[in-house]
């Protein structure tokens, strides 16, 4: 059993890469309402610590994340029925957005079973990494739910409608392989390989030119509701916007002095 005092997530900056760590093992990491006032300080904290250039988010223990904690009593069926919209107006969607939002890369280590909501929540990340042991789950259908934590929005965009569907609706587990295969994720790992590969992917990161990946983001977001002409005019006026920043300098002078550009000097 996990330690009773421990914190609910583990928090360690170092070198730019802020780690997240979601810390109910015994719970298999499932989502309760402690966990996500932790999560929404821990991203807040990602956005206005200038000394935070990426967030690495994980599991401690054997899975990454259960999803929802059935037995939380913020969700679980009681005297009357649960108000389910409200935990997500309040909880999860906050926490996709913040993800989405961050101006900063969010790299996901999922170290082992990713089911429900912990699947949304890592698919929502910039870039993801799986130990081979890892599978991701919509369970929800299983429990008779509907997918949330942008999973109805996530998933056609990164597998297609087909496979999107199959997924949510049959509620079959997808080995990381797989999910590797079909661009679901970015890598499947060895599973002792993993926090290494993503602790190298948060590295690279934090050397780079961490306003432009803000800008990236920005870019991706709007792009699924954008009209082409509409996307092309956000990414002049983004455009303008790095060009105008102290990274565009330092990384023409560093192409032209033929050296690593050196983005971490760079202050505001």
């Amino acid at each position: 059993m996990g330690d009773a005092a421990a914190p609910v997530l583990q928090e360690s900056l170092e070198e730019g890469v802020l780690t997240l760590t979601l810390n109910r093992p015994d719970k298999m990491n499932a989502f309760n309402v402690a966990l996500h006032q932790a999560l929404a300080a821990g991203f807040a904290r990602a956005r206005d610590d200038a000394e935070c250039r990426v967030v690495v988010l994980t599991g401690a223990g054997k899975g990454f994340c259960a999803g929802q904690d059935l037995a939380d009593r913020a969700v679980t069926p009681g005297a009357g029925r649960p108000d389910l919209g409200e935990s997500i107006d309040k909880r999860y969607n906050p926490l996709v957005r913040a993800i989405r939002a961050l101006p900063k890369p969010v790299v996901c280590a999922v170290n082992g079973v990713a089911a429900g909501a912990g699947a949304n929540v890592a698919l929502a990340c910039d870039v993801v990494v799986a130990a081979k042991s890892a599978r991701f789950l919509q369970a929800f259908a299983r429990i008779g739910l509907v997918p949330d934590s942008g999973g109805t929005w996530i998933l056609p965009r990164l597998v297609g409608d087909a496979r999107a569907r199959a997924l949510m609706m049959l509620a079959d587990p997808i080995p990381a392989e797989q999910a590797e295969a079909w661009g679901l994720i970015w890598r499947a790992v060895d599973d002792d390989q993993l926090q290494g590969v993503a602790r190298e992917i948060a590295m690279r990161f934090a050397a780079g030119p961490t306003h432009a990946y803000g800008l990236m983001k920005r870019a991706f977001l709007a792009s699924s509701a954008n009209t082409l002409d509409a996307q092309l005019d956000l990414e002049r006026d983004l455009q303008r916007e790095a060009g105008a920043a102290d990274e565009y300098i330092e990384g023409v002078r560093a192409f032209l002095e033929k050296r690593p550009a050196n983005y971490r000097a760079i202050k505001g």
